[in-house]
């Protein structure tokens, strides 16, 4: 009896002390480890790529955000502000989870088939507005020009990224807009676009944030 109870006290304190020391290696040394390692080999990433201007942060490179008009009465969706570089549509998880402002709360996409009617409707009158909103006098949009970015949206519905060629295709609208030179405005989507990583992997892009912040600067002279 005695014996029974030794080798079951022997048993607890072994696993107690197992547990002590697994806590202290896993729950604290090990992610102070991993935490150091990062903020001293990688800090931006590892706080989150967070883009800043004029010294405050203002969002993140791996998410993306709405450039909106100021929400009037009776309307359930701002309309864009056209005098930024717009991101991809945002659609979100569905009707009653719609993710329309890039929200964090939120995240997914619609997971409509090819062949959804609700999904090319959306795709149409997205394309529409697309041409609408970046034909200027004298050069105008042809449907035929409008990449599938322009009217679709990510996986994630927070792509922070859009394509060169829709990239390009707002160029004179927002030279428009801001009063610029096109060239100057194209020379900046040029200089903010990114290739291939490692030359082979993924497709050119150009992230939406970082382009508007100095799309800002050239407005204000800078």
């Amino acid at each position: 009896m005695n014996n029974s109870v030794a080798n079951t006290a022997r048993l607890l304190w072994a696993g107690l002390r197992t547990l002590l020391v697994l806590t202290v290696v896993c729950g604290v040394l090990y992610p102070l480890a991993v935490t150091g390692i990062a903020q001293g080999v990688f800090p931006d990433r590892a706080n989150g790529s967070e883009i800043t201007a004029n010294g405050e942060v203002v969002g993140s490179e791996l998410i993306g955000q709405r450039y909106d008009l100021p929400l009037k009465k009776g309307q359930e969706t701002a309309a864009p502000d056209l005098k930024w570089f717009q991101p991809r549509p945002s659609n979100g998880l569905g009707t009653n989870s719609v993710n329309t402002r890039y929200e964090l709360i939120l995240s997914g996409a619609t997971n409509r088939s090819g062949d959804s009617e609700e999904l090319i409707d959306q795709v149409t009158a997205a394309k529409a507005a697309v041409v609408k909103d970046n034909s200027v006098p004298g050069h105008p949009v042809s449907p035929a020009d409008v990449p599938a970015d322009a009217v679709t949206s990510s996986g994630s519905g927070l792509d922070p990224d859009i394509s060169p060629q829709y990239a390009r295709l707002q160029v004179r609208r927002v030279a428009e807009r801001n009063h610029l030179p096109v060239e100057r405005v194209e020379k900046l989507v040029e200089q903010h676009t990114d290739g291939r990583i490692l030359g082979f992997v993924g497709e050119p892009r150009v992230n939406v944030l970082r382009l508007n912040i100095a799309l800002e600067q050239l407005a204000n002279g800078g």
